[in-house]
């Protein structure tokens, strides 16, 4: 075995882990695309990626000589400083798993291995006269190939979505507060899905926002000093003035298969956390006036064809309602120190990033969008804008209190929402029996019919800007323009 056999077996390595780790950390556990607070990570990530890609073509079909060789070298340990800036901005703006940072240390230790092998063999390269060679090592250059294909793939990939996060940053750029309130609102899951933009959407009304994250540098990178973050309610002094609180916090339902232990964790992750904001509530000197708590339609079960205004009964024995029912129960014990309580029931909120409909709409660039069972189910639905904006009617109206629906007013069923969003797409079913044998209990979210009514929020003059599936895809489905959100959020303070 040659030192260059070595050499390529230890880089094989290198690719097999680095692609589990952007596959599982980077992609799967923590959606790096999707956060605002990470671009500066993913442009790092996209330049590492292009060099791979590169590489693996030169190490495939080319033995570079002379000052290429020299030249080859210095690229692939110019690829270390980038490596010491990702470390660098992993550290300010988010907590690396444990797992993740482990492999990031052995991925580390391999490519120094990796360079140690290449350099002597750059040297003698160097030596050899003329540009270099064409060669052909066999099933070596057919890894390797393949290897830049998909690297190169990815890092073009993460290049787009760099570029389009720093868009959305700029959007997100708030100008000066014009009309400072006196009102501070906690926010707990600040940093998820409805947090990050609520945040936004507060501090950029004059709001003094208090952010609860279990991960303080991702906070902190999102929303930057004029946002007070902490990881713990207990740290609050008994006389902080609150006057709201907001509570977001949960596990995604959809995120994983519906295991007993991920049912425990979706359940835990909601009462901990609004325990925590009792907690809070009773011990402060002066209380909140609000506890807006998140819930969702899935309260309601299937109930087929019936209307669901927020009285309508609510079935036994439904995972989803049942964790609905208890997160809720749980909220209302706010009610006994003084505090409106307002429960909304969210419908499946489409957004154009961070939520379902990027990963339903994906079909259209195929000519084709899933259908789950029949079509025929009722989908309760709202645009993320107007979900936004619910949450702002609920802080604001007094008299808003108890269960209130947050789901677009046009009723409409399943295959109507799926042939809206595909376009021109032709519609694929997706048998129920297949989803209820591969999914089991977790297939309700696809095929539960539930016709939600939002009449509470109607009733107290609420008006839906995307009342209609159309509506909504027209605009999640558009070309979205820099600076757009935060004009949005500054013509739409009135959230009525």
């Amino acid at each position: 075995m040659t030192a260059l056999d070595i050499l390529f077996i230890v880089l094989a390595v290198q690719v097999l882990l680095g692609g589990f780790d952007n596959l599982w950390h980077h992609e799967i556990t923590e959606a790096l695309p999707g956060r605002v607070s990470a671009r500066t990570e993913i442009g790092l990530h996209a330049a590492r990626e292009l060099i791979y890609a590169g590489a693996f073509i030169i190490f495939a079909w080319f033995q570079p000589h002379g000052w290429l060789a020299l030249l080859f070298g210095a690229v692939l340990v110019g690829e270390i400083v980038i490596t010491l800036a990702d470390f660098l901005e992993e550290d300010r703006t988010r907590k690396l798993p444990p797992f993740e940072r482990v492999l990031h240390t052995v991925l580390a230790i391999n490519y120094g291995v990796v360079l140690a092998l290449l350099t002597p063999i750059l040297w003698d390269w160097f030596k050899l006269e003329g540009a270099g060679l064409i060669v052909d090592r066999g099933l070596w250059s057919l890894f390797f190939t393949a290897a830049a294909i998909g690297v190169f793939g990815w890092g073009v990939r993460d290049a787009i979505a760099w570029r389009d996060l720093n868009k959305r940053a700029a959007g997100r750029t708030e100008p000066a507060r014009l009309r400072p309130s006196e009102r501070t609102v906690l926010i707990t899951g600040a940093t998820g899905f409805l947090g990050q933009d609520l945040v936004h959407r507060l501090t950029g009304r004059g709001d003094r926002v208090i952010a609860l994250s279990r991960d303080t540098l991702k906070a902190r990178a999102l929303f930057g000093p004029r946002v007070d973050v902490t990881d713990n309610l207990d740290l609050l002094a008994d006389d902080t003035r609150i006057h709201a609180i907001v509570n977001l916090a949960g596990a995604n339902v959809a995120d994983m298969p519906w295991w007993h232990s991920r049912k425990q964790l979706l359940l835990d992750s909601r009462l901990d956390t609004t325990r925590a904001v009792l907690a809070l509530i009773k011990r402060l000197r002066h209380k909140p006036n609000v506890l807006v708590s998140a819930s969702a339609v899935g309260a309601y079960g299937d109930q087929g064809e019936t209307p669901l205004p927020e009285h309508a009964g609510r079935p036994l024995g439904v995972f989803t309602a049942d964790l609905c029912r208890v997160w809720e129960n749980e909220a209302c014990h706010a009610v006994k120190y003084g505090v409106r309580v307002c429960r909304l029931r969210f419908g499946l909120i489409f957004g154009r990033d961070g939520s379902a409909f990027p990963k339903l709409a994906l079909g259209r660039l195929f000519g084709i969008a899933p259908q789950f069972g029949d079509g025929q189910q009722w989908m309760s639905w709202v645009h993320k804008h107007d979900a936004l904006r619910a949450i702002e009617f609920a802080l604001d109206r007094q008299e808003l209190a108890g269960p209130v629906n947050v789901a677009a007013p046009a009723e409409v069923r399943h295959g109507e929402v799926m042939r809206a969003i595909g376009g021109r797409g032709l519609l694929m079913p997706i048998p129920a029996a297949l989803l209820r044998l591969g999914l089991g209990e977790m297939s309700e979210l696809f095929l539960a019919s539930q016709r939600v009514r939002p009449q509470r929020l109607q009733t107290a003059g609420f008006r839906f800007n995307y009342p209609d599936i159309k509506t909504a895809c027209r605009d999640l489905t558009g070309k979205p323009k820099a600076g757009c959100e935060t004009a949005k959020r500054l013509h739409d303070t009135t959230p009525v």
